[in-house]
């Protein structure tokens, strides 16, 4: 084995189960369509690779947040629509009509600004149109809609409207009634506007049932085997597997302590495993004394802080624990979501912050 087949730590990406999470989509959403959410790079695990198997799989529209992650993409999905969530503003546009980007426009403004580029280039131009109707982040608001539905034909000159959407903003919380406010708005805004496709959900907007489905939905973090409504089962198969190798154990008398700021002390004689993996490769330091780790799929609980390149745990109970052994800190023993718990934070903030350090490795298969 030569130095650089040697991996302390490793991020497997399973291309299969993306794949798999989408046909689940299909299932629970058909007959709407599925527009894959690859934003962010795919929520940390590559929007490139998961973009090609999406593809494979039959994906013909995809949504992005920035325009750089919608030229990234277009070669991997060259006949597909690809819509870019944070709109149009001026010096986008000539980028946008080059590759062929769909603009999702979020103001009046915008929508004034895109009817005339499509004048000036003599070209009707393609585009979303975002309603808020209650995030209160992007989006039309509720009250500038009447001055849109006054005059469709003038207002949207020149703009061919492919699609009409908003984005729930309690929808993981199945008993909001947030969710049914935001609903009854949507349908409100879209009786308005010209008649063009709806869309109104992510991942957790499809577990809601039907009425929230309309004519196309955008699954996100259930593609990449997050649990969209927390509380329930997830029906996502697991996508991402962070490991580190084991570099040292070693006996800890009662009393000691591990780590900085000496956070953990022994109560009993404890063997303690040190793992290839810390801040740096997205561990984030509040799972220290919190989270787990997994060994054979065994669970051992994480001993002190987590450090920049290491973090520690007691594997006193488990058995046949060696150096080399793979240490699964996300996975199939200890899910992302038991992660964002353990963090208290969200699992896309977990998926998004896992950095590039630990060698990747894309595999075709589920498992």
């Amino acid at each position: 084995m030569s130095e650089n087949d040697f991996e302390a730590a490793r991020l497997t990406v399973r291309l299969g189960a993306i794949v798999s999470n989408y046909r689940l989509f299909q299932r629970l959403a058909g007959p709407a369509a599925i527009g894959s959410v690859v934003k962010a790079d795919s929520y940390g695990l590559g929007a490139e690779f998961a973009t090609s198997a999406l593809v494979g799989a039959g994906c013909d529209t995809f949504f992005v947040a920035r325009l750089e992650e919608g030229v990234a993409i277009r070669p991997r999905a060259p006949h597909a629509r690809i819509f870019v969530l944070d709109g149009a503003p001026p010096d986008a546009v000539p980028a946008l009509v080059t590759h062929r980007l769909t603009p999702v426009l979020n103001s009046v403004a915008e929508v004034a600004a895109w009817s005339a580029v499509a004048r000036e280039s003599r070209s009707v131009l393609d585009a979303a149109l975002h309603i808020d109707t209650g995030m209160n982040r992007l989006g039309v608001p509720g009250d500038e809609l009447p001055f849109l539905a006054a005059e469709p034909r003038k207002r949207f000159d020149g703009i061919r409207l492919v699609l009409v959407m908003s984005h729930l903003a309690c929808s993981d919380e199945p008993d909001s009634k947030m969710n049914r406010i935001q609903l009854d708005r949507f349908k409100t805004a879209l009786a308005l506007l010209p008649a063009a496709p709806a869309s109104l959900s992510s991942s957790a907007g499809v577990l809601l049932g039907k009425d929230y489905l309309f004519d196309m939905v955008r699954p996100g973090l259930g593609l990449y085997g997050g649990n969209p409504q927390l509380g329930r089962s997830n029906p996502f198969a697991v996508c991402a597997v962070l490991t580190g190798r084991v570099l040292q154990l070693r006996r800890v008398d009662k009393g000691e302590s591990v780590g900085y700021g000496a956070t953990f002390r022994a109560k009993r004689p404890t063997v303690i495993a040190t793992a290839a993996l810390g801040y740096a490769d997205g561990l984030m330091r509040a799972i220290g004394n919190r989270g787990a780790g997994a060994i054979h799929g065994q669970r051992a609980p994480i001993a002190g802080r987590v450090s920049m390149d290491l973090i520690t745990l007691d594997v006193t109970d488990l058995k046949n624990v060696k150096i080399g052994d793979d240490v699964e800190f996300v996975g199939d023993t200890i899910t992302v979501d038991e992660v964002a718990a353990a963090a208290n934070t969200a699992p896309y903030e977990i998926l998004t912050s896992l950095s590039h350090r630990a060698p990747r490795r894309y595999v075709e298969g589920e498992r």
